[in-house]
């Protein structure tokens, strides 16, 4: 079924169905009213000499540039053309997919003046898998994303370069072979469609379903580290999370508890010890303060990819259009820095987990390393090598981009938020996080192996869901006997996370939260 559009209520799961999984999109009859009574307005605002900026003026700093309505025209394909400065590799097709969306429903909600069959041109498109090429960097998120929203209205306007059923080609070729005219812009057009946060929100609200999977996971490697570790899991229970009363660290021990019930290595109480480590007792603690976090920065993106943000803003039914700063990426770009940190605390904590199972003064009596050949093998050592590596990476690309901020245009756009920075770094982060506790979920399996093997029988007493994860895990990777290239397996948990596969094994025994 057609994703419909209406610049109303688009969520989330719509955004990652169409970019992902090329769903096709329908703009609503609703919408198409209320964008054909927006252009009439602004058809008589031409009409009548009105003075509205973008529209009759210059842009930024040329804002009191009065442009005459013959000149209209070439002032939007002026702008489109001057303003595709981004630079860099291009945005994957699942980004540029999520942008071209976002851009449309905007434009559906009927407040920004553009035409109708420019809306629905760029939804043909997107429907026929025409994508046009943007380049990573060159935004300051105010006004909007110009740079990286010019480079996908250039394609709509035949122009540059496309990616076509996998194949590069001029937009022009692309359009012929799908028999789309390209659009020839008239008044505000270019404004319309370059000017919003579109291509930020596109980057985070990948970043954002990404992190909603990796809670889980970082869950279930906990879970497992556990089972490895002879966790106590009385450190899980409701009713010290209840005391607390956040709804991520309740959420995330409920998980735990799920996770390890019936277990025979992780236990209620262990004749060992008193209490665990931080990185085992505090994971409800810490893991749910990121699940807090994933959860403001979903509200913020839901209300951001239902928003008009460029400008001006036409309201044909009060007869006004309004200048006003709906372009800014403020909103967006402190909760991505946010989302980018608390991603960060995920692998973390699951990096020091890691090292205590190959740590022999910290593992609980497993071999030192996770190898039965100690000096000949170095097992597991620089495996967490590259977890720390990895997480102290991220502490690189957590500095918060929204706190910066260069004034552009003359002075004009004196404070920019830097958004479209802080959704590519989480992006960063977030791939970093997810190969670090794909180091972690090895790590565990070789334990929990290692635990069997000397005799201890950590497989036969696994929980009913951490058994499902274990055998999962080994159906795609082997344990480590003797020294391997360790490359071609980390990649294989990297793959694991990334797909959902390895959740969607658990899910089957234990639904994740």
């Amino acid at each position: 079924m057609a994703i419909v559009i209406n610049g109303k209520n688009l969520t989330v799961k719509e955004i990652i169905r169409v970019c992902r999984k090329d769903e096709k999109v329908v703009i609503s009859e609703d919408a198409k009213v209320a964008v054909k009574k927006a252009r009439d307005y602004i058809e008589k605002k031409l009409d009548e000499g009105a003075i509205i900026y973008g529209l009759t003026t210059g842009f930024g700093q040329f804002a009191n540039v009065l442009i005459s309505r013959d000149e209209t025209i070439a002032l939007q394909k002026n702008l489109i053309r001057s303003h595709t400065c981004a630079m860099g590799d291009n945005y994957p097709k699942h980004i540029v997919r999520a942008a071209m969306l976002l851009r449309c429903n905007a434009l559906s909600r009927g407040n920004s003046g553009i035409r109708l069959e420019t809306i629905q041109t760029m939804v043909d498109m997107l429907n026929a898998g025409i994508h046009p090429h943007v380049p990573e960097k060159g935004s300051l998120g105010a006004s909007g994303d110009l740079a990286p929203l010019s480079c996908i209205a250039l394609g709509l306007m035949g122009e540059g370069m496309v990616e076509y059923k996998g194949v590069d080609m001029s937009a022009a070729e692309a359009l012929k072979k799908e028999g789309i005219e390209p659009v020839e812009l008239a008044a505000k057009e270019g404004l319309a469609l370059n000017n919003g946060t579109q291509m930020m929100t596109a980057v985070g609200v990948n970043v954002l379903w990404d992190a909603m999977q990796l809670q889980k996971i970082a869950d279930l490697a906990a879970a497992l580290t556990d089972e490895s570790l002879h966790g106590i899991t009385k450190a899980y229970d409701h009713k010290v999370q209840e005391l607390r009363g956040h709804m991520g660290q309740m959420v995330c021990a409920e998980n735990m508890r799920n996770l390890l019930e019936g277990s025979g290595n992780a236990k209620l109480e262990q004749p060992t010890k008193v209490q665990d480590p931080y990185t085992l007792r505090c994971v409800p603690q810490v893991h749910g303060a990121t699940r807090d976090a994933v959860a403001y920065v979903y509200n913020a993106v839901s209300e951001e990819i239902n928003a008009v943000t460029d400008n001006p803003i036409v309201f044909p039914d009060e007869d006004q259009v309004i200048s006003g700063g709906n372009f800014h990426g403020q909103p967006m770009a402190l909760a991505f820095d946010f989302l980018k940190i608390a991603i960060s605390e995920l692998a973390n904590i699951s990096e020091r987990r890691s090292e205590r199972m190959i740590n022999p003064h910290l593992s609980e009596g497993l071999p030192a390393f996770l190898t039965k050949h100690a000096g000949v093998c170095s097992g597991f050592m620089i495996a967490q090598y590259a977890a720390a590596s990895m997480v102290s990476e991220n502490k690189i690309y957590d500095h918060p981009a929204c706190v910066d901020s260069i004034p552009s245009s003359g002075g004009q756009e004196d404070h920019v938020s830097m958004g479209t920075t802080s959704a590519r770094t989480a992006n960063m982060v977030l791939d970093n996080a997810q190969k670090v506790l794909g180091i972690e979920l090895m790590t565990a399996a070789q334990s929990i192996w290692l635990r069997q093997e000397i005799g201890e029988k950590g497989i036969d007493n696994l929980a009913p869901a951490t058994k499902a994860a274990y055998e999962f895990i080994r159906a795609q990777s082997d344990p480590v006997d003797v020294d391997i290239v360790m490359h071609d397996e980390l990649v294989k948990f990297d793959a694991m996370i990334k797909d959902e596969s390895l959740l969607n094994a658990v899910d089957k025994v234990v639904k994740i939260k």
